[in-house]
């Protein structure tokens, strides 16, 4: 029997398939056949392929075809993704700007659409809401404030998310895993139905795994990030991954101007007009400098 489906989770040469079939969703243990190793096809979370059953009872497969890939991530390594969430709270801990800048400035360079979530809404004042959402509702699809505690605006990332494969990203303690579950309750069972299959308990491995929320749709959790260092990017090409400085770059005086000592650098106007985040221009700045 031949059954199309979408890889979940790979590991140590064996990947997990969940498929539809006619009495529901299920998932089924593969090996990948050796014409994708001659061929130097490398199956990955996010993938779409058809499988054959070898054991129904059992849930075994191969999978025998990987499918047309929409795109690939290249961190984390996953394919066929619509749009990344990438999650940080608003206090406790206090939020890492300069480390969200580099997931978008990561997502931006990949071509992946991205929405922003600040979780712990109700713990902040609504200053601070407001300081956030000036700084990067320019940068982003959408900013969403929520606090998976109080059941505050979840509905929004539910409307987010709806017939999408969602790569989740963030720092560990931002109430990512809050977000997950809120998402699918049987998130917890279903990774350690795939930790049992392997033989590790849920909490040791660093893996990406796509969680089934329902038909159509997915999310991707991801391991908490506490740096990220970006090493195809060259500093003169980082201003293009700001999309607040992309209309602004024609009115600078010298070509290829890099926005930070040229005079006459129409960025550098709009900051001094307040007409662009000073956290998000600092950032910038400090990543520049690295590169």
């Amino acid at each position: 029997m031949e059954l199309e489906g979408k890889i979940v989770k790979g590991i140590a040469g064996f990947y997990y398939v969940n498929c539809l079939t006619e009495t529901g969703e299920k998932l089924y243990e593969c090996r990948a056949k050796g014409i994708f190793r001659k061929d130097k096809i490398k199956p990955l979370v996010g993938d779409n392929a058809l499988i054959q059953v070898t054991s129904e009872e059992k849930g075994l497969g191969n999978i025998q075809k990987i499918l047309p890939r929409k795109n690939r991530l290249i961190r984390p390594e996953v394919a066929n993704i619509d749009q990344a969430l990438i999650i940080f709270a608003m206090a406790e801990p206090q939020p890492n700007l300069n480390l969200l800048d580099r997931f978008l400035v990561m997502m931006e360079m990949q071509g992946i659409d991205t929405a922003i979530c600040f979780n712990k809404l109700d713990i902040v004042t609504k200053e601070e809401e407001g300081r956030l959402l000036a700084a990067y509702e320019k940068c982003a699809s959408k900013v969403l404030f929520v606090s998976s505690r109080e059941n505050i605006g979840m509905d929004k990332i539910c409307q987010l998310l709806e017939g999408r494969t969602s790569v989740l990203a963030g720092p560990s303690g931002v109430g990512k895993s809050s977000i997950v579950n809120y998402m699918q309750p049987l998130a917890a069972m279903e990774t350690g139905k795939i930790s049992e299959k392997i033989g590790r308990g849920k909490n040791t491995t660093r893996h990406s795994q796509l969680i089934y929320v329902k038909e159509n749709t997915y999310i991707m959790d991801t391991p908490g990030f506490s740096s990220l260092d970006i090493p195809e990017l060259k500093e003169n090409d980082l201003w293009k991954y700001y999309p607040e400085f992309v209309p602004l770059e024609p009115s600078c005086r010298f070509r290829g101007c890099s926005h930070i000592k040229e005079p006459d650098c129409g960025v550098k106007r709009a900051l001094e007009k307040g007409q662009i985040s000073k956290v998000r221009y600092h950032n910038y700045v400090t990543l520049y400098q690295e590169l």
